[in-house]
């Protein structure tokens, strides 16, 4: 069974930055696309953003398109996600997935999660 952990998140001001991480452990993830999801309170789950298995693709949603960066260090198993100009808005439990595809998929069908981490943007 494929275990991710999520780290990195926490409390932030408005305009802060946060880095996630998404780590698994004791098996490589160089083989696996990985993507990040967000799901604030009484709202569906979204993704935000997907890398693929090499760190030469990658694909963000509308809503955090030039203010999250997602990035990889194979030879580290961790994938990480780089939120800058944070908003309340952007207030969620974030989760990594992986799914054993050189490529993300277009409909974001991942295989593996994490238990998520909770990232709250407030003054």
């Amino acid at each position: 069974q494929l275990q991710l952990v999520e780290s990195g998140g926490g409390l932030v001001q408005p305009g802060g930055s946060l880095r996630l991480s998404c780590a698994r452990l004791g098996f490589t993830l160089d083989r696996y696309s990985i993507a990040w999801f967000r799901q604030a309170p009484g709202k569906e789950r979204e993704a935000i953003s997907c890398i693929s298995s090499s760190g030469s693709n990658t694909a963000y949603a509308d809503s955090v398109k030039g203010r999250f960066t997602i990035s990889r260090d194979n030879a580290k198993n961790t994938v990480y996600l780089q939120m800058n100009s944070l908003r309340p808005e952007d207030t969620a439990v974030y989760y990594c997935a992986a799914v054993l595809r050189r490529l993300c998929p277009p409909d974001y069908n991942m295989e593996y999660w994490g238990k998520g981490t909770l990232v709250t943007v407030s003054s």
